[in-house]
């Protein structure tokens, strides 16, 4: 999706000795340097902090197991966020979701409705290794009715990749999203469901255009008078993602700090799976959208070792 730039890159004078060395003495005698632990885990790309858990677990201890004993609250929750590879820890958010009693269905659809095709199979694929369940069957038996009929389209990761657009189809996919909308008698959810997750996404562009100049109405205008609920929210995602992935992480990130409370939980998810593809690009789109940069805004919400181990991930 054009421009991606990432915030951490590969780390050049890798030196996993040095690295496990250091962060050994972080942790040891009275007190913890927990400078020490973000100057080292924030600089190196998750491949590297793999090598790093790996290397440290041979020589001395279990890394996470050590760290959890030294750290607390939303820091100790990024710091062994970022042991995972971003992958890993996407499905560990996505069982985590789903596990106990209720759903929170943000983070599926953060999750669900942001991926690729190959995100897809490689979520499935690694759900199965680190939990051994199946994550299309776990998703159906937590959600229902439309929802989960969305999720699991979502799932066959059978959307359009290409970035060819045909403007008769967008034209007859806006005039069905009409009619299955606001010009009928109730909405039609499959007819919206099939669209928003099969085309691609410079189609959909096309078609958002379209159904505007046929409808008068914006098509998430359209969305927010026509649903409600997790079924909304899935479309509303759909739609911003066509539109500008960074855009729609750096609207979630927003929303993570406004209001009373901040979601840290969120925050660590995006700022730390987003790393290492768009998090440079996510930051520009914030600083354009809320006249504020992403790094003054964690400045305001967060405090202690958990808002400086952000800012160093965010450069």
């Amino acid at each position: 999706m054009g421009n991606c730039q990432p915030t951490i890159v590969p780390y050049e004078d890798f030196d996993v000795m040095m690295d496990i060395k250091a962060i050994r003495k972080a942790c040891k005698g009275f007190g913890t340097d927990e400078q020490a632990i973000i100057d080292i885990l924030a600089n190196r790309g998750a491949f590297q902090r793999q090598e790093i858990k790996q290397a440290y677990c041979d020589k001395y201890d279990d890394l996470v197991d050590v760290l959890k004993s030294e750290l607390t609250g939303s820091f100790e929750k990024a710091i062994i966020a970022m042991l995972d590879t971003p992958l890993v820890y996407a499905v560990k958010e996505l069982r985590k979701a789903m596990k106990g009693a209720g759903t929170d269905e943000d983070v599926l659809v953060e999750i669900l409705c942001t991926a690729t095709n190959e995100d897809i199979a490689m979520f499935k694929e690694c759900y199965f290794q680190v939990h051994e369940r199946d994550l299309e069957a776990d998703i159906e038996g937590d959600t229902s009715g439309d929802v989960r009929k969305l999720l699991t389209a979502l799932l066959q990761g059978e959307r359009d990749e290409s970035y060819e657009v045909d403007e008769e189809l967008a034209e007859e996919d806006a005039t069905s999203l009409f009619e299955a909308g606001e010009g009928g008698f109730g909405t039609d959810e499959s007819t919206f469901s099939h669209i928003l997750a099969s085309r691609n996404y410079l189609q959909l562009q096309a078609t958002f255009k379209s159904y505007e100049q046929l409808s008068g109405t914006e098509i998430l205008d359209a969305i927010q008078n026509e649903t409600s609920g997790t079924l909304k929210k899935c479309y509303v995602a759909l739609v911003r993602v066509a539109k500008n992935p960074q855009l729609y992480f750096a609207r979630r990130l927003n929303k993570a700090m406004k209001g009373a409370g901040t979601d840290e939980d969120t925050l660590i998810r995006i700022i730390v799976c987003r790393a290492e593809f768009d998090l440079e690009t996510i930051k520009d789109l914030y600083l354009e959208k809320y006249d504020v940069s992403l790094k003054d805004a964690l400045r305001d919400e967060c405090g202690g070792d958990f808002k400086r181990l952000l800012l160093a991930i965010c450069h």
